[in-house]
């Protein structure tokens, strides 16, 4: 089966839907998701609004890269040491 990658948007369109009243089960097929899907999203996203998760996505990335940055930094170190 293909895996496929929905967008923020997109996800919180699909809960949008189930939270005005659609049963689970017929979203799920619309969209071609599992409900065990959408019950996931439903719990890792239900909590904020869709700026609030792209703030969160951005503030990651920024935290991944001062992570790589730092471990660059040790290695350096690490060199200068030998």
């Amino acid at each position: 089966m293909k895996k496929r990658r929905y967008s923020e948007a997109q996800i919180f369109g699909i809960l949008k839907e189930v939270e005005s009243g659609m049963p689970v089960v017929n979203v799920a097929r619309g969209h071609g998701v599992s409900q065990a899907t959408i019950h996931r999203w439903k719990s890792k996203y239900s909590w904020m609004t869709l700026s609030q998760l792209r703030h969160l996505k951005a503030l990651e990335e920024e935290n991944a890269r001062l992570k790589r940055i730092v471990a660059q930094q040790a290695l350096d170190n690490e060199l200068l040491k030998e």
